[in-house]
């Protein structure tokens, strides 16, 4: 019987079991030659023991260089499945893909969920992953049929460049992350430290902020200033000023219980807690609302702070040392034997791109009232400064929790992104490239990624999808070949479980890797601890949550949280 169609406690159970067969067995260094690894220093200043650093390096005090910036990407497949896919990477063409199969026929919501849960995934991916692209003249053009509305005569996209291969090296190519690999909240600080320098005031280890509250605006871009802002919108604008504000108000909270510290000390610290209180959110909240499965909220909360409950442990923290008791986090660290990376399988799986809506709708939160409905470009790029300068922050979050984000599924891709362009003149169909990337860099196709991820193949189309009309649609695109079919398309298509928002088989990845991230780093395992965060620090954690945040920088919001319990699921209408 299929987990999810177990009760709970029988569920857990199986998921912890699967959890650790994936560990055992799907994971798999890319580095060439492996990082070195010796012991850990004597004497370590403050600087590297309590504060992370921008670059990522110094998590793991062994391996310095585990999880920094352009550190490669891991697999969770073995490496010989993952050369890419040379003689088939235009079998079927992507373009062919996106038009016959992601084409949102009409927006199709997801009414368990409400917008501000799709800004939240693509902040996170920001902090998480990026891929150096080769210029476009040195692109490859994407085949266009004749019949091919394409304004363009070619759709040329950039190159993943590979990381430098040693010489006589036999294995597939692998890619450097330009984003350092731990959750660190890197969107809002930076990866680099001269952007993250620029970003701060160097006064009591606060972040910039405007007059207003509000993310300053580049002069010569015309886009807010943040630690990453490719792909910027008004969505990521939300959040990016948001978690910059409570930054600063636990820089204050910390500067009051200790008026020594200086600048760096404050700002450290403040930064360490501010990604914990993020990546609490996304495993305790995020999850479980895009995944209402009962078992989920039970197990996340679980991989956070364990079945045993924080009052067991508080009187009994010989539990902390067990992950599923007492949690992983303050749990001891364990890189399951192989050095700890993000994986092209993780990439892959966080596709998620039906979830934005093409038409967004504003309304005030005093009455509820429209104040203006626009287009997704018109809510990006440099326009989103001119729309946090014209529509109040409140006033944009209670539009968001108010409005539905796509269901994930074939015929959902918003239109926008299937013909968008990018402020440097790019022209491209999104939905084409997300097909194109996974067969450039060697991610099995739909039925080699389940086998490979410990589930079965599917052995027909009809088992496939229990949509007859995307079957016959799938069957026609992929010339009635099964294990042709891509893995984009297939986790699109494939029937949900109870509950779930996103296929199960990329669940597969995500029960690996969701504990993985927190598991291999020292700042929530080993010195997830008082004299590294202090108290205030652990307590800040321990007590908040997305709507406490919310009603702390915009206490106007109570009477559309009244009655909520998870900020990422529909708000109450005002003005009724």
């Amino acid at each position: 019987m299929p987990w999810f169609d177990l009760p709970t406690p029988l569920a857990l159970i199986q998921l912890v079991r699967m959890r650790d067969e994936l560990r055992r067995r799907n994971l798999y260094d890319t580095e060439e030659p492996p990082l070195p690894s010796g012991g850990v220093p004597a004497n370590i200043p403050w600087s590297i023991r309590g504060a992370r650093a921008i670059d990522g390096r110094n998590n793991d005090l062994s391996c310095p260089e585990m999880g920094a910036v352009g550190r490669r990407f891991g697999r969770n497949v073995p490496l010989d499945r993952t050369f890419p896919d040379v003689g088939s990477l235009f079998t079927p063409s992507p373009r062919l893909v996106s038009r016959a199969l992601m084409t949102r026929d009409a927006f199709r919501p997801a009414t368990s969920l409400n917008l501000l849960a799709a800004a939240w995934i693509q902040c996170m991916v920001h902090d998480w992953f990026a891929h150096p692209r080769s210029t476009v003249d040195d692109g490859v053009d994407l085949p266009l049929a004749s019949d091919d509305d394409w304004p363009d005569a070619h759709m040329r996209v950039p190159r993943t460049v590979p990381d430098p291969a040693p010489a006589g090296s036999t294995r597939p190519p692998a890619y450097a992350n330009p984003n350092g690999h731990w959750w660190d909240a890197s969107q809002i600080y930076g990866s680099d430290p001269a952007v993250a320098a620029s970003l701060r005031t160097g006064i009591g280890g606060k972040l910039r902020l405007d007059e207003h509250g509000l993310l300053p605006v580049d002069p010569v871009t015309g886009i807010h200033r943040s630690g990453f802002t490719d792909n910027w919108w008004i969505g990521l604008a939300m959040l990016h000023t948001t978690f910059t504000r409570e930054h600063n108000a636990i820089c204050d909270e910390l500067a009051a219980a200790y008026p020594s510290w200086d600048d760096d000390r404050l700002y450290g610290t403040a930064a360490l807690v501010n990604a914990a209180l993020m990546a609490k959110i996304h495993t305790v909240e995020w999850t479980p609302a895009i995944l209402p499965h009962p078992t989920i909220g039970v197990a996340m909360r679980g991989n956070w702070d364990g079945l045993a409950g924080d009052t067991l442990q508080d009187l009994l923290p010989v539990l902390n040392d067990s992950e599923v008791l007492g949690g992983i986090v303050g749990s001891p660290h364990d890189h399951e034997g192989v050095s700890y990376s993000l994986t092209e399988e993780f990439v892959s799986v966080y596709r998620l791109h039906p979830l934005i809506p093409d038409t967004f709708v504003f309304r005030r939160l005093t009455d509820d009232s429209e104040i203006d409905t626009l287009e997704l470009p018109d809510v990006s790029g440099p326009h989103t400064a001119e729309m946090t300068s014209r529509i109040a922050m409140t006033d944009l979050f209670y539009s968001f929790g108010r409005a539905y984000p796509g269901a994930i599924g074939l015929h959902n891709y918003p239109r926008h992104l299937q013909n968008l362009t990018r402020d440097n003149g790019e022209h491209f169909d999104l939905a084409a490239v997300d097909i194109y990337r996974d067969r450039e860099r060697g991610v099995p196709r739909y039925n080699a990624f389940r086998r490979l991820l410990r589930k079965p193949p599917v052995a027909s189309f009809e088992a496939l999808t229990d949509n007859a009309t995307w079957r016959e649609e799938i069957r026609r695109v992929y010339g009635n070949d099964l294990e042709t079919v891509d893995l984009m398309t297939g986790l699109f298509a494939e029937p949900l479980p109870p509950g779930f928002g996103f296929s199960e088989t990329a669940f597969r990845v995500f029960v690996l890797m969701a504990s993985r991230r927190l598991k291999s780093d020292r700042f929530f395992t080993d010195d997830y601890r008082p004299e590294i965060y202090t108290e205030i620090g652990l307590r800040h954690v321990r007590d908040n949550s997305m709507l406490t945040v919310l009603r702390r920088h915009y206490p106007a919001l109570q009477p559309a949280l009244e009655g909520v319990t998870n900020a990422f699921r529909p708000w109450t209408p005002t003005g009724r």
